[in-house]
């Protein structure tokens, strides 16, 4: 069934934001200030995930949930619903409810999900039920209610920044931490950023195995390769932050995607197949090289694909993307961080700051993500992303997804 047809008038341009994330929030936001729009996101939760907050809401330590009153424009229309699949032909997206939402244009936002590497946890131990991540609310949700009857020892397997920031709030709750890496600690850190954050880790009681590979997880126990054949440690927690994935709706719709599944699209965010599908966030990789995971890169990204949709809606030429980084921040619980600068290429710098400075600064930041959403809500193209000079096909190549 049609669910806008009735409402929507023929000379309108309807918009479908697929996502309603950091990168498809901006873009609705952005594109509902266009005279002449018709503007649905279409997210599967009915609230908004503050996705860089997961960790502590998983820890009982904050809040990671905003209603989307508080963030949308007064011309974006919300639709509480799952995409099963785009039809191009058509142009609409069919829902997994059966309905469908006819569009014009389409933004392509749909983020990405955790990931458990295929074969870590054990077929006894009931699928991934006893292996925890924080990548998404439901996950996260799992994990607060299960720490608050269990206080037993947890691990966290993945040395990236999920990982370094899970295993710092749980610690500094009381809870005995093991933080197990395949790899270096923080890897996209440089040298200096690696020390203070396993200074801080270590202040703190987490103890840190570096390149040290989990094999299998079980209900209460972790596998780890030794030296002599895998040993058995025990783990009443397991939280997995291995990386991310993404959705299959891509790929399941006939659109052209990196082997990881990401849409891909061209310099100016608009997808190699269908001019009527601008993609952004996570999910998308622009000239086939995507961009680092981050909410840094995702709010710009959804601003420039909503530019993107109104050039071609004026019949003017869309211009390249400009993303340009400027670093990377790790809370170690809620009183300190470390904060890794970075050339505009996300290679770190030399400088980094640490402590109660850098973790006031980074609350700062964690903040002004939230209201540059509602600020773009009240004054739509009120909003400029971390610009610098647009990439090149050289500079993508150089461009390290982490």
């Amino acid at each position: 069934m049609d669910i806008t047809a009735q409402t929507t008038p023929v000379a309108v341009t309807r918009i479908v934001v697929i996502g309603g994330g950091y990168a498809g929030t901006m873009a609705a936001n952005r594109l509902a200030g266009q005279a002449g729009t018709d503007v649905v996101l279409l997210n599967a939760r009915p609230h908004f995930v503050d996705r860089i907050r997961l960790h502590q809401w998983a820890a009982d330590t904050g809040s990671a949930g905003h209603e989307y009153s508080t963030l949308l424009g007064d011309g974006v229309r919300l639709v509480v619903g799952t995409a099963e699949r785009i039809d191009t032909a058509r142009r609409r997206v069919v829902l997994a409810s059966g309905d469908e939402l006819p569009y014009d244009r389409l933004v392509y936002a749909v983020g990405s999900t955790a990931r458990i590497p295929t074969g870590l946890v054990r077929p006894d131990a009931a699928g991934s039920e006893h292996a925890f991540t924080v990548g998404e609310w439901e996950s996260a949700q799992r994990l607060r209610e299960h720490l608050k009857t269990e206080r037993g020892a947890v691990t966290v397997v993945g040395g990236g920044l999920t990982g370094a920031e899970t295993a710092a709030e749980l610690a500094e709750r009381g809870l005995s931490v093991r933080l197990v890496c395949d790899g270096p600690l923080v890897p996209a850190f440089g040298d200096r950023g690696r020390r203070a954050t396993a200074r801080g880790l270590d202040r703190l009681g987490v103890r840190v195995f570096e390149n040290l590979r989990v094999t299998a997880i079980g209900p209460r126990s972790i596998s780890v390769a030794g030296a002599n054949g895998d040993e058995e440690w025990p783990s009443a927690t397991t939280i997995v932050a291995a990386g991310f994935a993404v959705p299959r709706l891509a790929a399941d719709s006939g659109l052209t995607t990196d082997p990881d599944g990401r849409l891909v699209t061209d310099e100016t965010l608009t997808s190699v197949d269908d001019p009527r599908i601008v993609g952004a966030g996570d999910a998308v990789a622009p000239s086939n090289t995507p961009l680092r995971m981050s909410c840094q890169a995702a709010n710009p990204m959804g601003l420039h694909a909503a530019d993107t949709v109104i050039a071609a809606m004026n019949n003017r030429p869309a211009q390249p993307i400009r993303i340009g980084f400027s670093g990377q921040n790790l809370s170690l619980g809620r009183r300190a961080a470390v904060i890794q600068l970075s050339h505009t290429d996300d290679t770190p710098r030399s400088l980094v700051l640490r402590g109660r400075i850098a973790g006031a600064i980074k609350e700062q930041v964690c903040r002004f993500v939230i209201r540059g959403i509602g600020l773009e809500a009240r004054r739509p193209g009120l909003m400029r992303g971390v610009s610098r000079k647009p990439r090149t096909a050289d500079e993508l190549a150089q461009t390290v997804l982490r």
